[in-house]
């Protein structure tokens, strides 16, 4: 049975975005009892997540990376959160169409999938910064749009 409330659920998405081997974990898990009309696929949202940020900046984010890696253990999710806020008013000018809230999902996919490929030993504190940025920013914005299901088919 899938998580019903949007801070499970994005821990569940979160882990599954920073999984190496994303599809093939989909057909794994064998559902216990009936089905339940649940559409929630945390696998699936990742793999959608990752298509909005795959076109990044490396020259803005590489400095943003910086204050992460100098960012002491607890003050890595704020580290994380002003890298996030840096890059959505980067792109204020040239992607003002994009509603804010997906500027900072973008944003924060975009910086947790870099920070993964490029400096691995910081992945699970990232991990955790990354979800605890995503409930406290934008949980209440991805339930009011009807949970991550509806928020990734709108990606």
């Amino acid at each position: 049975m899938a998580p019903k409330d949007t801070e499970s659920q994005t821990f569940h998405i979160i882990r599954c975005l920073f999984q190496e081997d994303r599809s093939t974990d989909r057909g794994m898990i064998e559902p216990d009892g009936a089905q339940d009309d649940d559409p929630f696929d945390p696998v699936l949202i990742a793999d959608k997540l990752r298509e909005l940020a795959d076109d990044y900046d490396e020259k803005v984010i590489q400095p943003l990376i910086k204050n992460i890696k100098q960012a002491a253990a607890d003050q890595v999710v704020t580290a994380f959160g002003d890298c996030v806020d840096n890059l959505c008013t980067s792109w204020v000018a040239e992607r003002a169409e994009m509603a804010p809230e997906k500027q900072l999902l973008k944003a924060s996919v975009m910086l947790g999938l870099y920070v993964k490929r490029n400096c691995p030993d910081l992945t699970g504190i990232v991990q955790n910064a990354m979800a605890n940025f995503l409930n406290t920013r934008l949980g209440s914005w991805v339930s009011e749009h009807g949970g991550w299901d509806a928020v990734a088919s709108e990606s």
